[in-house]
């Protein structure tokens, strides 16, 4: 096969099947390889930490957290830079020669845990390490699909431990599975085993961050957000990560700078800890695929926390700027200091410069939805559930992305009859928010329950229904799957929800490329995993005639 690189981990990957010669995401052949080499390198470190622990040494704090931060940077959108990431390859090599140096046996440490190339071996090193490595294409299949589990619960993690929340049972989880991969002896049976126990991780790694976001900054609230803009100078601050918020919205008091959030970033404002702060102005703009335009008339700078980074246009490059995991070469990076500080000064110095963002819609959304909020209004639901008011629910969260074919979920949600409702998280929402879709009884018909990050809420929400009507099992419940994904975060959601025995997920647009036919075969006979139809087929399958 004649190709420059080989990647399939998002929904957008090239012919469904991946890319070959230039990421969609618009990632270099360099890029890619560099950052198959990160996740090598990465897994070598992984398994001499496992080794280590097996021993009885406990594994550095600093080795937990390089671990996860390198995973994070490898997700789709998230890091561009090559640069950046050589220079992460280096810190793992140098942080696994300190770990093997402790190690009492190295026997039986996989080739992953004792290389160590220099900076010229990389690309040779990178080709041979790369996805296609693995010959076998269901066991690749199902090492992908942990290894992809475990880059959301990776991010999910690095963000509860900004807030100083943390666990070293994940980590020590996390760890193990990575280094599992690297095993050529497991079945396909015990890969199977370690998806699902991924999923595990992933509810106990999202119950972390629920726990640290709510404790840290309130119990999100019902709150319409306004989506118009102001007359002042403004920042855009996209990704997750809230910590970053907060620290811009501290520095900017008193500037004259009004703040607004973007995509994923939009349940910020659902919190009561950032409601105090006057110049934070509202939200601006839609998904992150359609950034191009709208940082662009946005005006002044930009902030980006994580993913996603679409490659930026000249007209506003010097105006973007990135910070944690997030890296765009050309582009200024915010590093923290020792205390995880971030100095906003040079973003609020040139947003005084700039004009006010131009203004693209207007009007509010309302979210706020999270389990807290939804659960005090449980009785209501209960009620209208019973009545016959709501006949059912449907899950339509997940991730927005570029391709045509995601106007289905916007027809699906405007087909749904009048007496269900919709609960998301995630930028999926982005395709039906802003429609007039009423509510039930005072319900809305939308209940948005956050970032991606938050899809744990739905979780929580589901079993306490269970809980609530009595049942034995949560698929006895009048919900509905109907999830969108794009990156590696949308995986960890997935296996989570298969981990708590969630069936019949219905997953588009496309199924994932990296899902073999005999793996999804699993997946399907299993756990009833589907894809998507049109939305007229779809409606009579999930609703009947009288739909």
């Amino acid at each position: 096969m004649n190709q420059n690189m080989f990647c399939y981990q998002c929904q957008e990957t090239a012919g469904c099947s991946g890319c070959t010669k230039m990421g969609v995401c618009g990632k270099t052949p360099e890029t890619a390889a560099l950052q198959d080499l990160l996740v090598y390198t990465t897994k070598g470190l992984a398994a001499a930490a496992v080794r280590l622990r097996s021993e009885g040494t406990e594994v550095p704090a600093h080795i937990n957290e390089l671990i996860t931060q390198n995973l994070f940077t490898t997700i789709t959108n998230v890091n561009f830079d090559s640069e950046a990431i050589k220079a992460r390859i280096r810190e793992t090599l140098d942080a696994r020669r300190g770990i093997t140096a402790q190690i009492k046996d190295t026997a039986g440490l996989p080739e992953a845990a004792l290389w160590d190339g220099n900076e010229e071996e990389f690309p040779a090193k990178a080709a041979q390490v790369g996805i296609l490595s693995e010959e076998n294409e269901d066991i690749r299949s199902l090492k992908e699909l942990i290894t992809y589990g475990l880059k959301g619960l990776a991010a999910y993690t690095s963000h509860a431990a900004v807030l100083r929340y943390d666990s070293p049972g994940i980590h020590a989880f996390l760890q193990k599975a990575l280094a599992a991969t690297l095993d050529d002896h497991l079945t396909a049976d015990e890969l199977t085993a370690l998806a699902l126990e991924t999923g595990k991780y992933g509810v106990d790694a999202m119950a972390l961050l629920d726990k640290a976001n709510t404790e840290t900054y309130g119990n999100p609230e019902i709150t319409s957000v306004n989506i118009g803009v102001r007359q002042n100078p403004g920042i855009l601050i996209s990704g997750h990560d809230l910590r970053d918020l907060e620290m811009l919205l501290e520095q900017t008091e008193g500037a004259g700078v009004d703040v607004y959030t973007h995509s994923e970033m939009l349940p910020a404002h659902y919190y009561p800890a950032f409601k105090k702060y006057p110049h934070f102005a509202g939200n601006y703009g839609n998904a992150w695929w359609q950034q191009k335009e709208e940082f662009e008339s946005f005006h002044g700078p930009i902030l980006m926390t994580t993913n996603c980074i679409v490659p930026p246009k000249d007209s506003y490059k010097d105006r973007l700027y990135t910070t944690g995991a997030a890296g765009y070469p050309g582009c200024a990076h915010i590093s923290e200091d020792k205390d995880g500080w971030k100095d906003f000064s040079a973003l609020i110095e040139q947003a005084k410069q700039c004009l006010p963002p131009a203004q693209i819609e207007q009007g509010t959304v309302t979210g706020g939805f999270a389990h807290a909020q939804v659960l005090a209004l449980a009785d209501k639901i209960v009620e209208a559930v019973k009545s016959g008011a709501v006949r059912k629910f449907v899950v339509m969260a997940g991730c927005d992305g570029r391709a045509k074919s995601r106007s289905y979920y916007t027809d699906f949600a405007k087909a749904l009859p009048k007496d269900t409702i919709i609960l998301t998280a995630g930028c999926a929402k982005y395709r039906f928010n802003k429609l007039d879709l009423g509510d039930i009884g005072g319900i809305p018909r939308v209940l948005d329950a956050g970032q991606c990050n938050d899809s744990y809420s739905l979780a929580v929400t589901a079993l306490k229904l269970k809980e609530v009507f009595g049942l034995d099992d949560i698929n006895d419940l009048p919900i509905i799957y109907n999830i969108s994904w794009y990156e590696q975060k949308a995986v960890i959601v997935l296996l989570a929800l298969l981990y708590l025995g969630v069936k019949n997920i219905h997953l588009g647009p496309t199924l994932p490329a990296f899902l073999s036919p005999n793996v999804a075969d699993i997946l399907v006979s299993q756990f009833g995993i589907a894809g998507i139809g049109t939305v007229d087929d779809d409606m009579k399958l999930f609703f009947g005639e009288q739909a």
